[in-house]
């Protein structure tokens, strides 16, 4: 296999246009599809922000005597530019689907039967509040586990959870961007630090996608810094959009991307390329890195991933030659290795050696209102509140050992927790049984790995509460389904969106419920309060949580009302930046005391939470308790046996994980997953272009239908992931392509306990 393709092979390749196109056709002859017959007496425009996928960027959308009748971005937010993707736009056929629960359900017969009663609030909330109860006596609160994507309906269910007694909460974290979440803590000691992609000169990413996994505002900062001429290097073994619209793809062999970050990383040490003076003053652990890489180079990375040594050499030096506006991208969704921690906190060195931190075109700390009211020496931007709450009762320590000292999973945040783990303790019940689970907008039964075992899991619990929109996979098995109002339905509160400066969106509804539902946070206050919970629900409505959310300042939520959003005017700042600093300087003087002779603002990046105070390439803290890690180090990992393929798995634009697949617009763009293959791997097991095949590895098989590309490597396939539904509440997507982590492993990596995304496969024809 070659190991780089020019840029107009990438374009003979790519289809991307072609699908672009078709897609826009298709999204054309729907778009008024809910205002069809609407004559437009009394239009007004809502400004909200959308839950599409969890970037929740903010939109303006058209009402139409009553119906909506047009989603668009909201053309104030910057972020975006006004622009929205299909996803958010869809959200206008998600909210009139006729597809979607309507009324609480209880479970009538055996649990997966699909047999359910339509029920009043009430009776869903009796029967909840009775099971809960019988767990809490029988096998203490700790038993119940509590799940969600994140988002601020997370605070409202840990609310609950923690007045019930239970310690148990998670999002859906570990099993998507955990590695990168677990290696910026241990480094940082915040997860708060993001990549100024709009400035960059030199941009390498391992895979990241981002034209597929759409970011708006990431993806359209990537294209911005394309048209200025920044050079992107795309290393993916699948020929992705990303690298279609890259100036180099080396397709590298799975699961071996470590190498080639530590070969980088060789090359930039040995040739003294490194930034010595930010390295001396901001970091720590320098030298265990240098050793550690003294035998990574070039040639010895060329054997392991595939990528000749003389590229390695190469982009190595370009990259340096660019910074500090270089950035090698740590990646997003990441579990492709389980040396994932390594990997990652390895991309971040790359960045810390050419002294990228705090500056334009580098990686930079989020500036919240705690960060910027420090530097400024008072409280110039309102903080978002929380209402006081009594205190919550004690609890056993977590099912997961999250946070723990000395627990293999210390390092593992405790407001996220290791999901993968529920399954785990249900069948094995240990350290302690989990006997009921509340499934809130998450998906365990497409979203998580090892699906059969997950299936298992859940058919053993005592209570399954699902709260969703459809009659998901994992609804299809529960005990009861609260529907939730879609998110155009819902008056909510506000959601922090800073970025380089504080900004805080809100969630206005735009029209009344279509269907008996209600939102997330009135359903943890009414069933809490039909607990003997009330106490730590203690306001009334939206807009008092709103008014006490910004401190009683009216005139914020008034603003956040009109235009969508609060932002506070403030100047970009880079702390290493002596351009940016005088410039925040002039509007706050107060915040001269913290400029050095340098013209820079170091204070912050030396009283980091870490244990050192500084951003740490080696961590004691993780050599302690996995000893041998202290630095990244390689080491050789078996995916497959020599006879298998590997399994790759990722995002397509129109679809978020395991959330949009049944929505009417999306669902037509696509309703399902084909499986990439090499045409000469094809050819050597007699497949062809459209063959419907079984894949298989040894936790479970799935149907699949083929797509011949030469953009996949010949040792791999490559399917999106989120397809093939089993439920038939979801009527569009049921039993429609490939559920690719029914194939794979229960996994959980070291330091980040991640879940695999990669396994070893073998296909047939059917």
């Amino acid at each position: 296999m070659k190991n780089n393709i020019s840029r107009r092979t990438f374009l003979k390749l790519s289809g991307a246009t072609a699908v672009t196109v078709a897609m826009a056709s298709n999204l054309s002859k729907n778009v008024l599809f809910a205002a069809d017959e609407v004559k437009k007496k009394e239009v007004k425009k809502v400004r909200t922000f959308c839950e599409m996928c969890t970037v929740r960027c903010s939109m303006e959308v058209r009402v139409a005597d009553g119906k909506i009748d047009f989603v668009g971005g909201n053309p104030d937010w910057s972020a975006t530019g006004g622009t929205i993707c299909a996803r958010g736009g869809s959200s206008l056929s998600q909210v009139y689907d006729k597809q979607r629960v309507q009324k609480p359900l209880i479970r009538q017969g055996q649990r997966g039967e699909n047999k359910w009663k339509e029920v009043s609030w009430d009776e869903a909330y009796d029967y909840i509040a009775k099971k809960m109860t019988e767990i809490k006596e029988n096998y203490g609160p700790e038993t119940m586990a509590f799940s969600c994507r994140g988002g601020m309906h997370k605070k409202y269910m840990d609310t609950f959870a923690n007045a019930y007694g239970s310690p148990n909460t998670f999002t859906h974290e570990s099993t998507c961007p955990f590695a990168r979440t677990v290696a910026r803590d241990i480094i940082f000691g915040t997860n708060g630090v993001d990549i100024d992609y709009g400035n960059v000169k030199y941009l390498i990413t391992l895979g990241r996608n981002y034209f597929e996994g759409i970011h708006v505002p990431q993806a359209r900062n990537v294209m911005n810094a394309l048209r200025k001429g920044a050079k992107m290097v795309s290393i993916d073994p699948r020929f992705s959009v990303t690298s279609a619209k890259a100036d180099e793809w080396h397709p590298i062999k799975p699961g071996t991307d470590l190498a080639f970050v530590l070969a980088l990383t060789h090359v930039i040490i040995r040739e003294n390329l490194y930034d010595k003076e930010f390295v001396d003053t901001f970091t720590v652990g320098f030298e265990q890195i240098k050793d550690s890489v003294s035998a990574t180079t070039p040639e010895w990375a060329e054997k392991e991933t595939g990528i000749a040594a003389k590229d390695i050499e190469r982009i190595a030096k370009e990259f340096v030659a660019m910074k500090p506006k270089a950035v090698l991208d740590w990646g997003w969704r990441t579990a492709t290795s389980p040396e994932e921690i390594e990997l990652r906190r390895a991309a971040i060195h790359v960045n810390l050696l050419i002294g990228n931190c705090e500056v334009p075109g580098g990686i930079f700390f989020t500036k919240n209102a705690a960060m910027l009211n420090q530097l400024i020496g008072s409280n110039v931007v309102p903080t978002i509140q929380s209402p006081k709450l009594p205190k919550f009762p004690k609890m056993k320590p977590r099912v997961d050992g999250a946070g723990v000292k000395g627990d293999p999973n210390y390092f593992i945040p405790k407001g996220d927790g290791v999901v993968h783990y529920i399954p785990e303790a249900i069948l094995t019940e240990k350290p302690y049984p989990i006997k009921g689970w509340f499934v809130y907008r998450n998906n365990p039964m497409i979203s998580q790995s090892n699906t059969n075992r997950v299936r298992e899991a859940l058919m053993k619990l005592d209570l399954l509460v699902v709260c969703d929109l459809y009659l998901t996979d994992t609804g299809h098995l529960a005990d009861v389904i609260l529907p939730e109002s879609t998110f155009l339905e819902r008056e909510e509160g506000f959601n922090d969106a800073t970025g380089g400066s504080p900004k805080y969106t809100l969630r206005q509804k735009v029209v009344d419920p279509i269907y008996d539902t209600k939102p997330n946070w009135q359903i943890f206050k009414e069933l809490g309060e039909k607990m003997g919970l009330g106490s730590y629900f203690p306001w009334k409505d939206m807009d008092e949580m709103r008014l006490l959310q910004m401190s009683g300042r009216k005139e914020l939520v008034e603003q956040a009302k009109e235009k969508g959003f609060v932002e506070f005017k403030m100047p970009a700042l880079y702390l290493r930046d002596p351009k940016s600093v005088a410039t925040f300087v002039e509007k706050f003087p107060t915040a001269a005391a913290q400029v050095n002779e340098k013209g820079i603002i170091p204070g912050p990046l030396l009283r980091l939470k870490t244990p050192s105070k500084k951003m740490e390439m080696g961590s004691i803290e993780v050599e302690e308790l996995f000893p041998g890690r202290e630095v990244p180090r390689y080491r050789t990992v078996k995916l497959k046996e020599d006879d298998q393929l590997y399994f790759l798995q990722g995002k397509v634009a129109v679809h978020t994980n395991a959330h949009t697949h049944n929505i009417p617009w999306l669902n037509e763009l696509m309703p399902e997953n084909r499986l990439w293959i090499n045409p000469e791997t094809a050819a050597k097991r007699g497949l062809s272009n459209g063959d419907k095949v079984e894949i298989s590895s040894e936790f479970g098989k799935q149907p699949a239908t083929l797509l011949i590309s030469k953009g996949i490597r010949q040792d791999s396939v490559f399917t999106y992931f989120g397809f093939g539904r089993n439920a038939p509440g979801m009527k569009r997507a049921h039993q429609k392509g490939t559920n690719s982590n029914i194939l794979l492993p229960t996994e959980f990596t070291p330091v980040c306990a991640m879940s695999l995304h990669t396994v070893g496969i073998d296909i047939k024809k059917i």
